[in-house]
């Protein structure tokens, strides 16, 4: 009797035994979730868990290097071409550039060469006062329309050589060097007071157009190159006053006017205020 009652205390506690064994792990034994929600359940349980990292300072939103509203038009041109400090260089963009690209507003010179630009638009410059050179060399810029440089006051060089145009626009007034050689340029084209305000004017290029008659020069230049023209005569008032015999033009040191069908040996009495002869034929 004493052998069956222990027997069964010992199963009874064996039962009970297995029973605490298995219950904390039969919650998550397989089977008793679908796969996918006890994958879920370690993913959760291991993300809920994992230690949040830090942000390190590099890793941290730099506001400094978000661009504010007034620099994002200035993107694409930058993205396009070289912009450092105050210069922004356009050379031989590609994809081809055909117009002026907007620029910073802070822009003072601008190189564009080599491109494949066909039209100045007076809205061009509109927001860029600050510019002082500007060079389009080798562009196909047959139009400039009128004001297109009217805001640029600070604007001291300006280069058009090497593009199809056949006159000029009104130009600043404070310019010290302006180059238009290698166009199609006819006197029609150039008004008669085109340079006439340029007081500052010091180096005009007009070589390789189709001129026929020397433009107004102003006092201040020192290099004036009219080669390879159309240009047929000259005069005492061209370069000196037919009224003044005492007038010296000293300033002008450099004057070229060859590959032009003017003989300058029939005009003598047209250089007697200059203090060196024109290049150009004689014979």
């Amino acid at each position: 009797m004493k052998e069956i009652l222990f027997t069964c205390v010992l199963v009874l506690w064996l039962a009970a035994a297995s029973a605490r064994r298995v219950e904390p792990e039969s919650r998550l034994v397989r089977g008793a979730l679908p796969d996918r929600q006890l994958n879920g359940y370690f993913s959760f349980f291991w993300k809920s868990r994992r230690p949040k990292r830090a942000l390190l300072p590099a890793d941290e939103p730099d506001s400094a290097s978000v661009p504010d509203e007034g620099n994002s038009a200035d993107l694409p041109t930058c993205l396009l071409c070289v912009c450092l400090s105050k210069s922004v260089y356009c050379e031989e963009v590609s994809p081809n550039m055909t117009a002026v690209p907007p620029l910073p507003k802070e822009t003072a010179y601008l190189y564009a060469r080599f491109n494949k630009i066909e039209k100045i638009s007076r809205n061009d410059f509109g927001d860029t006062v600050t510019l002082k050179r500007i060079d389009f060399t080798a562009n196909l810029i047959s139009e400039i329309e009128d004001g297109a440089f009217s805001k640029l006051t600070l604007l001291e060089e300006l280069s058009l050589a090497e593009n199809r145009l056949v006159k000029l626009p009104t130009l600043p007034t404070k310019l010290t060097s302006f180059n238009a050689n290698n166009n199609f340029l006819k006197t029609k084209g150039v008004k008669a007071n085109a340079f006439k305000k340029l007081t500052k004017l010091t180096n005009l290029y007009l070589a390789d157009n189709q001129l026929e008659a020397v433009p107004f020069i102003p006092e201040t230049v020192r290099i004036l190159h009219l080669q390879n023209n159309n240009i047929t005569d000259v005069n005492k008032d061209t370069f000196c006053k037919s009224s003044d015999t005492y007038y010296l033009r000293l300033s002008l040191s450099e004057v070229r006017m060859d590959g032009n069908p003017v003989v300058l040996s029939k005009y003598p009495d047209s250089f007697t205020c200059m203090k060196v002869l024109p290049v150009g034929r004689y014979r």
